[in-house]
């Protein structure tokens, strides 16, 4: 086989690769877009921050002593006394994670939570980056791209 014929088999070969290789890839973006990514996006940060939130309560919405222990003795976080840190953060941990879910105000309600975010990071835990990353990687694609179909924004009209 001469040279040109072998460079022809291979830029055939190659682009058979590749055209399978895109059509795939096209499928799966049909598969995962917006409309999954928001709604997937917006259930697993609202988890991680309910989640904490009900750590720091008894009952209902009731801050319990740990928590005031934690933000006295671990969190520490400057300029805001810890009795005030602790209700401030436990209620933002309830409320922008349920505004998530229904999918209303997303991009303030991931905001919120994207500065609570950094506040933990600068603040509190700086050596779990490679978490926080992963959380401000999810916060960011909701405030730039917003809640999708599946939400209360879309019903009343809210981008």
């Amino acid at each position: 086989m001469n040279h040109a014929a072998t460079t022809a088999a291979e830029t055939v070969t190659v682009g058979g690769i590749r055209g399978r290789w895109n059509r795939a890839a096209d499928t799966l973006a049909k598969l995962i877009n917006h409309t999954s990514l928001a709604l997937i996006d917006r259930f697993a940060i609202a988890a991680v921050f309910f989640y904490s939130g009900r750590t720091k309560v008894d009952g209902f919405l009731t801050v319990n002593d740990s928590a005031y222990a934690l933000f006295r003795d671990e969190y520490k976080v400057p300029l805001i006394p810890p009795e005030i840190a602790a209700h401030l953060a436990t209620y933002a941990e309830h409320l922008f994670p349920l505004l998530l879910v229904l999918g209303l105000i997303t991009r303030l309600s991931a905001l919120a939570l994207l500065g609570m975010t950094a506040v933990i990071q600068i603040f509190v835990y700086p050596d779990a980056w490679p978490t926080h990353l992963s959380w401000a990687g999810l916060l960011l694609y909701l405030i730039a791209h917003g809640a999708g179909p599946a939400s209360v924004d879309r019903l009343i009209g809210v981008k």
